[in-house]
């Protein structure tokens, strides 16, 4: 059964591209040339370097499989620059609070969310809560401090 296509944004895929090239050409080797460091060594029965440098080693394949079934199945997601500004998928959405606080997310797939970016997914609760809005819409964000309401200033497609 064929497996659903993950939607992200191009700046997304191409990430992802990147932290593949990386793994595959230049971590592998890093990993490779510490585990024949570790060889070097003498008895890899007891070598803590050996085996840190095979539990290291796994942990890098599985990230690349991981990372070319994710390449494999996305689908960039691109906006009609002909189309009314309503977020979806790859808007940043900038908010701005009755006392005047500004706040920007960018909606983005879920393989691609970054909280400390404010890359917030389009499938979390405040991803949907943000899907549809346009400008002049109230929208309420749940924080730690506490539910506030932000009113939609500008919605643009530039992620």
């Amino acid at each position: 059964m064929p497996k659903e296509p993950i939607k992200m944004t191009a700046r997304g895929l191409d990430k992802l591209k990147e932290e593949l090239r990386y793994l595959n050409e230049e971590r592998r080797q890093e990993l490779a040339d510490y585990m024949g460091a570790a060889l070097a060594d003498g008895d890899i029965s007891e070598s803590a370097a050996y085996d840190e440098a095979r539990i290291l080693q796994s942990a890098n394949e599985v990230r690349i499989a991981d990372l070319e079934e994710l390449v494999h199945r996305a689908v960039i997601v691109e906006h009609d620059p002909n189309a009314a500004a309503v977020a979806s998928l790859g808007a940043s959405l900038t908010l701005t609070s009755e006392e005047g606080d500004n706040i920007i997310f960018h909606l983005v797939g879920t393989h691609e969310a970054d909280v400390l970016e404010g890359r917030v997914s389009d499938e979390s609760p405040l991803g949907r809560s943000l899907v549809g809005k346009r400008i002049g819409d109230d929208v309420t964000v749940n924080m730690p401090v506490g539910a506030t309401v932000y009113r939609v200033v500008d919605v643009i497609f530039d992620v």
